[in-house]
């Protein structure tokens, strides 16, 4: 007797059929999601914030557990070798990228002794132009038909510094320097290797305009540019000089992940930054502020070191520890998923915060021009006449 076989064709058909639809289905849902799956950690991730003080400034240099490396501005004017020092130390010959998050001299002020000496393959910057117009070509005279005089050869270059001098050296030192230069791009992700991975959160457009920044702060801080360091379970915001106004932005975006272990945090701990919301959000276990002992804005604010002390977040100041070194293999180990060495102990209280003698906003016109030497000593009061 002949078994029937037409039950065996339909079903090798509709088999047929599954395996193609969930074929279909893993490379339209399944493969994108299994790619986008962060790495798992390999090695060790490095992240030194520079001391690049006394006055003021930022440069915070990341090394990645491949030897990827990537520099977050160069600190003030003068400051270069300082950064190039740190290089040195670290056996850094080659940056992958330079990342400019916005154009003030304490932020970029030291990027064209960098750009000079060292091979930088990418640079990044928020696309803010401050160069100075260049003078129009002396127009060509002619008396009856007489073909005028060359003009004179040009001028040397003057010795004197115009408040977007140092801007003027960056661009100089970028166009000789051969790098890749790309405008920051929010949500771009940089994968630096072994599972480590930079993502840009700001600034997004439109950008802020000085009408925006009255109730405080300076609207070229306010578009500074702010990024992510994600590698395993470890995470650190770099909030370059943003303003409250620009983590109100952040905060808006629902879906953007800004719960973070670590914050390097933005402005140098001005009164116009890290509000409580922020922090309610991030939720940070340490941060980090990079000021200078002899700034004579108030950084880091009271009110701000009150609001990191409510957070019970610890305290990391490059005027009180010096270099601040963060190092982490993206899971714990030992109980700790990161460890934070310092170049120094403190010697004052570090949740006292420094007397503002100017005011940390574009109101003064100060900030482009820089702050130099030590802040003025109080002058001694005199003995009341009986």
């Amino acid at each position: 007797m002949k078994r029937s076989t037409r039950g065996c064709g339909c079903a090798i058909a509709v088999l047929v059929l599954l395996l193609g639809a969930g074929g279909s289905a893993w490379f339209r849902w399944g493969r994108p999601w299994w790619n986008s799956r962060p790495p798992k950690p390999t090695g060790e991730l490095r992240v030194h914030v520079l001391d690049v003080g006394p006055v003021e400034g930022d440069s915070i240099l990341i090394i990645s557990p491949t030897g990827k490396s990537v520099l977050i501005d160069a600190g003030d004017a003068g400051k270069g070798k300082v950064v190039l020092d740190a290089l040195k130390r670290y056996k850094v010959e080659r940056l992958d990228y330079f990342i400019a998050t916005h154009p003030h001299t304490d932020h970029l002020g030291g990027a064209d002794e960098v750009l000079n000496v060292t091979k930088v393959a990418n640079v990044i910057d928020n696309g803010v132009d401050l160069s100075t117009p260049a003078p129009p070509p002396p127009a060509s005279k002619t008396l009856k038909g007489k073909v005028a005089p060359p003009p004179p050869p040009p001028a040397m270059k003057s010795k004197v510094k115009t408040v977007n001098s140092f801007f003027d050296e960056y661009q100089a030192a970028l166009k000789l320097s051969g790098a890749q230069y790309e405008r920051a791009e929010p949500g771009k992700k940089y994968d630096l290797g072994g599972g480590a991975m930079l993502t840009v959160l700001g600034p997004s457009e439109p950008f802020f305009t000085k009408e925006q920044m009255k109730a405080g702060g300076n609207e070229t801080n306010a578009n500074s540019i702010v990024l992510r360091l994600d590698y395993g379970a470890f995470s650190m915001l770099f909030m370059g000089d943003a303003e409250s106004q620009t983590e109100e932005r952040l905060l808006g975006k629902k879906d953007l992940d800004l719960e973070a272990k670590l914050i390097k945090i933005a402005h140098h701990g001005s009164k116009y930054a890290t509000s409580e919301n922020f922090l309610k959000r991030v939720q940070p276990q340490a941060v980090i502020i990079s000021d200078g002992l002899w700034n004579r804005y108030g950084h880091p604010a009271q009110p701000v070191l009150d609001r990191l002390k409510a957070a019970n977040a610890k305290v990391y100041r490059t005027d009180l520890h010096g270099e601040v070194t963060i190092t982490t293999r993206g899971k714990g180990e030992a109980g700790k998923l990161y460890e934070i060495k310092t170049a120094t102990e403190p010697k004052e209280d570090i949740w006292a915060g420094r007397e503002a003698q100017k005011d940390d906003s574009s109101r003064s016109g100060f900030i482009a021009y820089g702050d130099f030497g030590p802040p003025p000593k109080p002058k001694a009061e005199k003995p009341k006449k009986k």
